[in-house]
């Protein structure tokens, strides 16, 4: 424990100080014209310093862990990670000058690995996403480090009442659009946290506002939203990295979700695609996820004759990507076909419709 409260001053101003160099995120309105009347945004979290919508957990994280004690100058920190929340936790250890480890599957990212150690973090691989746990509780021992457990405290370390949290800051820029309350915010699960995050704002604040949340395949999230099986396992990992998990992690809470759907993987990545003819720009596949449940509830909003908005996540630059999903052989590896979804989207931009 650290109670040297003249170091825990000095980390937080740091913090704080970093946070108060960095402006808010841009809310981007898509032109879809074949859903006049639904209007859909996206809140771009790819342009954080470290380049993710991690980037806001990992400062609630050290912040937490610091005020707690379990942080010090000498404390070695890891992180279970897939990738882009190590990466966010590197540049903030390395801004207190502290030594990080994360653990990850050896099927991350490569271009996250070398952020990683850009930052002066070390990348610990291991075989299968479920080994992340206990090596990261062994090294922690072994190092007399701490294991900083985003999936355990990423739901309790940010502050969902307000204090420009994400869902703060996406209702406040949207106080001057058509429709300034949106009929549903649309996000993905990797820790649980930011879903968590955004569904007790819209309750606190008393908003009309739904939450659907979109899980990829090979993630249980689902299927414990359905049954309310805690102890459900998954034999893989996802193949959409940042989101789905192979067990119910203790930071995702059902309770405050209105609508979950599970959105095949193919989908995931012809949506990718898609958004880059629609924003000139390479977005990551999580981003593809979230878009693609948006668009279902959008068509589904205009069959009805509904009118609103619907705010979904841009999670991360898709330029980490290149060597997976945006690489012909690793689509055709991994994932399989992707054309019939392809054909789908191309239908939706006439048509305003998504026939699954």
């Amino acid at each position: 424990m650290c109670t040297d409260h003249q170091w825990i001053n000095n980390a937080i101003r740091k913090i704080e100080a970093d946070f108060q160099r960095s402006a808010d995120t841009h809310l981007i309105k898509l032109d879809l014209p074949s859903i006049e009347g639904v209007d859909l945004y996206l809140k771009d979290e790819s342009t954080h310093p470290t380049g993710s919508l991690k980037h806001r957990l990992a400062r609630s994280l050290f912040l937490y862990a610091i005020c707690n004690g379990w942080i010090g100058p000498e404390t070695t920190v890891i992180e279970s990670s897939s990738g882009s929340t190590a990466v966010s936790e590197a540049y903030f250890a390395r801004l207190l000058g502290l030594p990080f480890i994360a653990v990850m599957p050896k099927s991350t990212a490569r271009k996250k690995i070398e952020q990683i150690e850009f930052y002066g973090g070390q990348a610990h691989l291991v075989d299968r996403s479920d080994q992340i746990y206990a090596e990261s509780h062994r090294l922690a021992q072994e190092l007399n480090g701490h294991y900083m457990d985003q999936f355990t405290y990423a739901e309790r370390a940010t502050d969902w009442r307000g204090n420009n949290n994400i869902a703060n800051s996406i209702f406040s820029q949207m106080e001057l659009e058509d429709h300034p309350i949106p009929s549903w915010v649309v996000m993905s699960p990797g820790t649980g946290g930011t879903s968590a995050t955004i569904g007790r704002f819209i309750r606190y604040q008393k908003h009309e506002t739904k939450l659907c949340v979109v899980d990829p395949e090979n993630s249980v999230f689902h299927d414990y939203y359905k049954t309310g099986n805690a102890n459900i396992t998954g034999d893989t990992g996802s193949k959409i990295e940042g989101i789905g998990r192979p067990r119910v992690e203790p930071s995702f809470i059902p309770g405050v979700i209105d609508e979950m759907r599970t959105i095949p993987d193919a989908a995931s990545i012809a949506t990718t695609q898609w958004l880059e003819k629609i924003l000139g720009r390479k977005v990551g596949a999580s981003t593809g996820t979230n878009v693609y449940g948006a668009l279902q509830l959008a068509c589904e909003m205009k069959r009805k004759g509904e009118t609103g908005s619907i705010v979904t996540l841009l999670c991360d630059s898709g330029e980490r990507y290149l060597d997976t999903y945006f690489n012909q052989e690793w689509i055709k590896d991994n994932i399989g076909d992707i054309q019939p979804y392809a054909e789908k989207l191309e239908i939706f931009e006439r048509v305003g419709t998504l026939d699954d």
